[in-house]
């Protein structure tokens, strides 16, 4: 086993299989479906390191989570072609979001969220299309989602549970997200004769896409209000 600079740790094929918990005969028919990135090569021995332990540990979630070699092989494929943050932004379905993506690397991904970077959670993650990778750096779709779940988790609240809360959130937005499509599209795509979802200046969709999100904004927040009454007990009148 080799050291690359301080901290990287290296391993041989057989200690790479080890440590992943699969057989020799798995990693290397993972290496040639090009789920792992080529390792390095001194003469005729393959050094892996940490961060082909990590993807051979996501990887592992991911058919736990029911998901196939072939739609995990397409995953990897689709951002390890050197794309910039707005041509990753596209892949991960937000080509003409407001969402800022964010390049991150493993280790800065580990410091927003010290302790629950687990495989479990990256592979909800990536489930969720928050996550993907680029080469060697890790490409969040949100900056607005990265900042308000490392402030969740600051505040004790865990990941996994964050994430699945998210999961649930994207049910009820894209429910929203047609409601007010609907409406938009039923009363003036009609009378201007342009398309929606387009994500032109000129498409009714995009024009008054913050209408929809000031009323979606007003909305939750009087329903937490309402709940929150709701769940606070009444002021004990004092006995005379």
């Amino acid at each position: 086993m080799a050291e690359s600079g301080s901290t990287m740790r290296e391993y041989r094929t057989e200690e790479l299989a080890e440590a992943a918990g699969i057989p020799v005969r798995t990693l290397r028919f993972y290496r040639e479906r090009k789920l792992l990135p080529p390792p390095r090569r001194e003469g005729r021995i393959a050094w892996y390191d940490d961060q082909h332990l990590a993807r051979l540990r996501t990887i592992a979630a991911l058919l736990e989570r029911g998901h196939t070699l072939g739609g995990i092989a397409e995953l990897t494929a689709a951002f390890e072609h050197g794309r910039d943050v707005g041509q990753l932004g596209e892949l991960l379905g937000i080509g003409w979001s407001e969402e800022t993506p964010v390049r991150l690397t493993p280790e800065a991904l580990a410091d927003y969220f010290e302790g629950e970077v687990t495989p479990e959670n990256l592979a909800a993650s990536l489930d969720l299309g928050y996550l993907a990778t680029d080469g060697e750096e890790i490409v969040h779709v949100s900056r607005r989602l990265l900042d308000v779940s490392s402030a969740l988790v600051g505040e004790g609240v865990p990941l996994a549970a964050v994430l699945e809360t998210a999961r649930r959130v994207r049910e009820h937005a894209d429910a929203l997200a047609a409601l007010f499509t609907d409406l938009i599209s039923t009363h003036l795509t009609a009378d201007t004769g342009t398309g929606t979802g387009t994500g032109t200046a000129d498409d009714p969709v995009t024009r008054l896409r913050p209408l929809a999100k000031s009323v979606v904004e007003a909305e939750l927040t009087m329903a937490m209000d309402r709940l929150h009454q709701s769940r606070t007990p009444a002021p004990q009148t004092p006995s005379p």
